[in-house]
């Protein structure tokens, strides 16, 4: 699986409004100095992320981007998938969409189960767990496996 640059920088960017600790909504420059994004790449981002429902914007001197709903219920996949779409795809379709024959008819339950795990971890991460640093137990004995480190 990849993770688009688009993708990664639209949770980065979630996260720097979960992490605003003021109700005053934050600038597109504030976000992408803070996180090192390219500001024209950010604005569409962020016009994704409204078209989608997980920001809101206001206009003018005081304007800025704020999370639309609590951190707490914004899950890395609902961010992930209002950028780049489903989470799991093969050639662009959808793994219940797929049909194989033959020796390579055991294909499409190994993309469903793959999908399946996919969708555990980032719908089962929310913004307020990353921006909090408390990973669900699940997840940090995942990442604490030294093969999960290594590139094969």
């Amino acid at each position: 699986m990849r993770i688009s640059a688009r993708a990664d920088y639209a949770v980065r960017a979630a996260l720097q409004l979960a992490a605003s600790r003021d109700d005053e909504p934050l600038k597109a420059e504030a976000i992408a100095d803070a996180q090192g994004i390219p500001h024209k790449f950010l604005e569409g981002i962020l016009n994704d992320m409204r078209r989608g429902g997980l920001v809101t914007s206001r206009r003018g001197g005081n304007g800025g981007y704020r999370l639309a709903r609590p951190a707490e219920s914004v899950s890395v996949a609902d961010v992930i998938r209002v950028v780049d779409g489903p989470l799991v795809s093969v050639r662009g379709v959808r793994p219940p969409d797929l049909a194989y024959s033959g020796p390579a008819e055991s294909l499409l339950p190994l993309w469903i189960a793959l999908r399946s795990h996919v969708r555990e971890i980032l719908d089962g991460v929310s913004l307020a767990d990353l921006a909090n640093s408390q990973l669900p137990d699940a997840i940090t004995e995942l990442a604490a496996s030294p093969d999960a480190w290594t590139n094969p």
